[in-house]
């Protein structure tokens, strides 16, 4: 027994370590890291060097532990600015877009495999949500920058589409080991008020949970080593709390964690980097026990159909069904198509598709191997390729800041305020000789091994470490003045236009110069209340406003969400094409033929002399030097 104990750990932690060391080569490889932990599972199982892990009910509640970690750091991460603006689109997706995609695979499943209708819709269940973890890895831990809106539309949907694929998944596994034969009409009101009730209970649960870890957090002081596995603690309990009585435990852990994360909790810096480490840990054990369990000696006897069924949800089923959600939300084409195209499936579809097998069904293992594919073809298929995609479709922002090397430490007996330790970048603002703002606090200046204080310190140098004391509203406001330029890169240009346009010009003028066709009630608007009037929601850094023959380019806002910087771009892009067009033949013969014309103008420029000065070089503003010191609201 006592020799049992230590192969099993010594088993345990060597597969852990591998998966952490394959990530240096994944990084290198550009591999999806979730993948390369599910393959090192399915390794070392059973069919590679003979670990036989067999109990689907243990591989359910360990996956189902590690996904609750992992929604609470991910709500615990989200700004609630973020929630609000995406949480309508993402709602609809984790809705309705679930439903329609459960349907469309089940439709695809029964007419290429021997499935019954009741199985087929059951595949389509268990594969019709998106996968927490591997969004939020791909879009995080990957660094892609994009859009704020359309990642938090992705996050807000990997974070809460899990109850109703549970309960359509719960409810067909319940009917087939019944047996008895329902009315669609029976089941479908059967689901739908199942959904409602879990879906009011995990919500209840969730805000009364956060707002429980808030205020425990903030009654008692705590050991700091102590307090993040009290808040992990926490968040658990509350995951079993919603899930005892009826709720969903996965809508109940994110939304508390979304509230105790806008909280401003004590130590918090502390609490993020500890889940931060919980989180990876978790993914690990849980995509290695979900590869230990599959058996791929197994996989031959179903794995074209398998392979059929994942090309279709990736490229027909998942984008038909986030069109069809977008539409009322009036998102941008490429925006569609990159929403789809991230809608990745991982540990919540195998663990779905284990339930058949926990229930006993006949066909349950050709179910669960059959999810299992469509997984690793996803992962492979979109997880190998989300930064191209997003790169293609023009939607990677780019840097708004150079490096920036800074660390957040807890304050004791100081709430509200944050110690940052900033390293002096060459080449940054206060590396030039800029000032720090009187609302920011230097303290300590560490020199060549020397603590020095900062009036003594003199003229900030490369290298050096400051320390300051900062109001928790304004470290975005510093991190400018230790970030260095950001790289030029060739295509920022496009991003960002040709010309910079003053805001607050009239519209008329615009129109007037570039031949813009304007209602009367928009020539006699400002060019930024034009911009408010055409965007959806609040202007975001990166919006592109079409106003044929030109486009408008948000470069910076207020607080409020009112451009404070435009750019124009004389030659705007081309629409991008979802895949499925390209797909087409007419779509890919178009798509040629506009390349080749786009090659060909660009030889008659690259012989042609230099353009004329723009008609709207009027309307051009200077571009303002970055502000040495931006003052906080209220200081003079």
């Amino acid at each position: 027994m006592e020799q049992a104990i230590y192969l099993v750990t010594l088993i345990g932690t060597a597969l852990v370590l591998v998966a952490a060391f394959s990530s240096v080569i994944a990084f290198r490889f550009g591999a999806p890291l979730l993948l390369v932990f599910l393959l090192i599972g399915l390794a070392a199982g059973v069919d590679g060097l003979g670990l036989d892990f067999d109990n689907a009910p243990l591989a359910y509640f360990v996956g189902s532990l590690a996904l609750a970690v992992i929604l609470f750091d991910s709500g615990f991460r989200t700004s609630l600015t973020a929630f609000r603006q995406a949480a309508l689109p993402a709602v609809s997706l984790a809705t309705i877009g679930v439903v329609l995609t459960a349907g469309l695979v089940g439709l695809a499943t029964y007419y290429l495999t021997d499935f019954t209708w009741l199985e087929s819709f059951l595949l389509g269940a268990t594969v019709a949500s998106t996968d927490a973890a591997a969004v939020f890895f791909l879009l995080r831990a990957g660094n892609i920058s994009i859009r704020e809106r359309v990642r938090s539309t992705l996050e807000i949907e990997s974070g809460s589409n899990d109850p109703i694929a549970i309960f359509l998944t719960l409810t067909l596994v319940s009917v087939l080991a019944s047996g008895e034969a329902v009315k669609a009409e029976a089941l479908a009101g059967e689901v739908l008020a199942g959904f409602l009730l879990q879906m009011g209970l995990g919500a209840a649960a969730g805000l009364a949970g956060g707002r429980l870890v808030v205020w425990l957090v903030g009654r008692f002081e705590l050991d700091r080593g102590l307090l993040p596995i009290f808040v992990l603690a926490l968040s658990l309990m509350v995951f079993g709390a919603a899930g005892a009585i009826g709720g969903s435990g996965f809508l109940a852990v994110y939304l508390a964690g979304l509230v105790a994360g806008n909280a401003r909790l004590p130590a918090a810096s502390g609490i993020m980097r500890f889940q931060d480490g919980m989180t990876w840990l978790a993914q690990i054990i849980m995509f290695l026990v979900l590869g230990l369990f599959a058996t791929p000696s197994q996989f031959p006897v179903i794995v074209v159909d398998a392979l059929l069924i994942g090309l279709f949800l990736i490229f027909i089923g998942r984008p038909l069904a986030v069109a069809l959600c977008l539409v009322p939300f009036r998102y941008p084409r490429n925006e569609t198509v990159f929403v789809s195209w991230v809608g990745l499936r991982g540990a919540v579809s195998i663990l779905l598709a284990l339930t058949p097998l926990i229930i006993g069904l006949e066909n349950g293992r050709a179910l669960f191997n059959t999810a299992f594919i469509i997984v690793l073809v996803s992962l492979m298929v979109q997880g190998w390729t989300v930064g191209t995609v997003a790169r293609r479709l023009g939607l990677v922002l780019p840097p708004r800041m150079g490096p920036l090397e800074k660390i957040a430490l807890d304050l004791p007996g100081a709430r509200h305020q944050e110690l940052l330790t900033y390293k002096v970048i060459e080449d940054s603002p206060v590396a030039r000789g800029e000032r720090i703002p009187r609302w920011a606090r230097p303290s300590l200046v560490l020199r060549a091994g020397r603590a020095l204080s900062f009036h003594d310190a003199g003229r900030l140098q490369p290298g050096d470490h400051v320390y300051i004391v900062v109001p928790d509203r304004y470290p975005p406001l510093l991190d400018r003045l230790f970030a260095s330029r950001a790289e030029v890169d060739p295509a920022d240009v496009d991003f960002f236009g040709q010309f910079a346009v003053d805001p607050e010009r009239p519209a008329a003028e615009l129109a007037a110069a570039y031949g813009v066709a304007l209602s009367d009630e928009e020539a006699a608007m400002s060019i930024a209340e034009l911009v408010m009037e055409r965007v959806v929601g609040k202007a975001e850094y990166g919006d592109r406003i079409p106003l044929e023959p030109v486009e408008l380019i948000v470069r910076d806002t207020d607080a409020e969400g009112r451009p404070t910087r435009l750019g124009v771009s004389l030659d705007p892009p081309e629409p991008s094409e979802s895949f499925i067009t390209l797909l087409s033949a007419g779509g890919l013969r178009d798509r040629l033929a506009r390349l080749a014309g786009l090659k060909r103008r660009e030889d008659l420029s690259s012989r042609a002399p230099a353009r004329p000065p723009s008609p709207g070089a009027a309307l051009s503003a200077s571009e303002p030097a970055p502000a040495s010191a931006e003052k906080a609201p209220g200081e003079t």
